[in-house]
């Protein structure tokens, strides 16, 4: 099979298996339901705090979108151990590397439109409850904000495909990154800040905020990210290519 035969496969797996589109939808929907929740009850008492982080207020949903796009990298290469469906796939694309590239692209690709699109429906759908609060995309950091949030939760995804090809479990993934990002980092802070700050979702969402205060900068801190989301790559590839299928 060409390479493009291949991506197209991938993506046709993606959108045929109903767990793994479910994960891919709920991005956007988890993401856009609670930015009405919190900005529609809460969204102008924020923005009227002294000092209060006005793009982070705007894109704060997407923290909880990220586990979203977590589950759904994690399923969509899970559902690839289940049943036997990797010796098929490989019985197919014989070239492992070629198998495994085309899997991340189609994960990554789908993850990064739905991110992006959930980014910016998140920002504008939250400005319609802030009143003379709200801003406008031309504000200062709200462009990079909607882009970055966008390619940051494709990069969550990715982190979470890398882990479960060398997991080979979604469950394992989640209970490895859920505590990792909503428990460690609290558990942390105050003994090691600047630690917390590089762990990869908080390096990410440095890009969300106006002016990061703690650790690098929004365009460093994704690249952060992305080395974290590589590394997770990498290893994947690796036990896709010398394990048993």
């Amino acid at each position: 099979m060409t390479p493009t035969a291949v991506l197209l496969s991938e993506w046709i797996k993606i959108r045929s298996i109903r767990s793994v589109y479910g994960c891919l939808l709920a991005v956007l929907a988890t993401t856009l339901t609670l930015t009405v929740l919190i900005l529609g009850t809460t969204g102008r008492q924020q923005a009227e705090q002294p000092g209060s982080d006005v793009l982070l207020n705007a894109f704060f949903a997407l923290v909880f979108g990220q586990i979203a796009a977590i589950a759904f990298g994690a399923t969509a290469v899970s559902s690839e151990f289940l049943d036997g469906a990797l010796r098929v796939s490989l019985a197919a694309v014989p070239r492992r590397s070629l198998f495994y590239v085309a899997k991340m692209t189609a994960i990554g690709g789908s993850a990064l439109a739905v991110g992006v699109v959930t980014s910016f429906a998140s920002f504008l759908l939250g400005q319609l409850f802030l009143g003379e609060h709200a801003i406008g995309l031309g504000h200062p950091g709200a462009l990079r904000a909607a882009f970055g949030g966008g390619i940051y939760l494709a990069l969550m995804a990715l982190l979470a495909a890398g882990l479960a090809a060398l997991l080979r479990s979604a469950v394992a993934v989640l209970g490895l990154l859920i505590p990792l990002f909503l428990i460690v980092p609290f558990v942390l802070v105050d003994v090691a800040t600047s630690v917390v700050a590089y762990l990869p979702d908080r390096a990410g969402q440095a890009v969300l905020h106006q002016n990061p205060e703690v650790g690098p900068g929004p365009w460093t801190g994704l690249a952060v990210t992305a080395a974290w989301a590589a590394a997770a790559l990498v290893a994947g590839w690796w036990a896709v290519r010398r394990r048993d299928a």
